[in-house]
């Protein structure tokens, strides 16, 4: 049998006023609940730790020694709980969150503005990476939410869609697609395509569309960033079908947008998170504030205005 933390403090009570009286009163137990518990306590150390006379009570050479080790003890335990109720309470703690690159610059930034406001002792960390990895990093337990497309595996994971995202052609000022109101797929892919990365889940959509047109484009040039495409079309070498939310990682300086139709290609964006086990106090209220942003955000999109600057939703 293993001392219990009430049967230590009773023990470090005596010993510090030397009465059972004045611990009874300090701890709020009775005497005869004071006196089994240093009973239970001398039960499990095998042996007598205090003297007791008409003077008061004494410690014996073994309770001297054992003394410094119970306000330890008892100094870890408070130590611990006062962590965990930090930690439950959101006063400190961390969170890892991994988000599509168009999401980290578009969305994430109010959030994690508005979460540090709420919760400035929490520490965070952003992971900025493609679609697969996000969820290989969900999946792992290496980032507690992920904000990505819906995974194309689905075993680890479980996927919470909060808006749908649409393409739009971004082309240079003065170019003739923007006389348009709206631009058909087979009349961007006239042009020559600035293209993102083959691994990346953007371009899994527009070779989709592609496909389903009978389609080729004319690749003028491949990128890794967006923001680099943004600027190449800029300079006036190309056009591109990117995401309307990619427009925060862009400097719209020298260009233009119209949303692509025929056909019409949503982008279902949303939370990845683990399918087993529970999410942490920080995580839990992170979620929260995702979804109050994105309700906020699927406003935006309803009202054709998903490329203005997002202020968010944050109280």
């Amino acid at each position: 049998m293993q001392p219990s933390i009430r049967q230590l403090k009773a023990f470090v009570a005596i010993a510090e006023f030397g009465s059972f009286v004045e611990a009874s009163e300090r701890l709020h137990m009775s005497q005869p609940a004071l006196s089994i518990a240093i009973r239970k306590l001398e039960e499990c150390v095998g042996g007598v730790l205090f003297n007791r006379s008409p003077r008061g009570v004494q410690l014996t050479p073994e309770g001297k020694f054992f003394l410094p080790t119970a306000r330890r003890l008892i100094g870890d335990w408070d130590e611990a709980l006062g962590d965990l109720g930090e930690l439950f309470n959101k006063q400190r703690g961390k969170i890892t969150l991994a988000a599509l690159p168009t999401l980290a610059a578009g969305f994430l930034p109010t959030v994690l503005a508005d979460y540090r406001r709420r919760f400035p002792n929490i520490a965070i960390s952003v992971h900025d990476v493609l679609a697969s990895q996000v969820d290989d990093l969900v999946s792992d337990h290496r980032a507690d939410i992920g904000l990505s497309v819906q995974p194309l595996r689905a075993e680890a994971t479980h996927f919470e869609p909060l808006v749908e995202d649409y393409f739009v052609a971004v082309c240079p000022d003065g170019h003739p697609l923007l006389a348009m109101d709206t631009v058909p797929w087979e009349a961007l892919l006239r042009y020559p395509i600035i293209g993102v990365s083959r691994l990346s889940s953007t371009r899994a959509a527009i070779e989709s569309v592609l496909k389903e047109l009978s389609l080729e484009m004319d690749l003028m040039c491949e990128v890794s960033q967006i923001g680099t495409a943004g600027r190449m079309v800029a300079a006036g070498l190309g056009v591109a079908a990117l995401p309307s939310l990619s427009f925060r990682q862009i400097s719209a300086e020298g260009i233009g947008w119209r949303p692509l139709t025929a056909p019409h290609v949503p982008r279902s964006l949303g939370i990845i998170t683990p399918s087993r086990g529970s999410p942490s106090a920080a995580a839990t209220a992170m979620l929260e504030l995702v979804r109050e942003h994105a309700a906020f955000l699927r406003v935006r999109f309803e009202s054709g205005n998903a490329t203005a600057s997002y202020k968010g939703g944050g109280r």
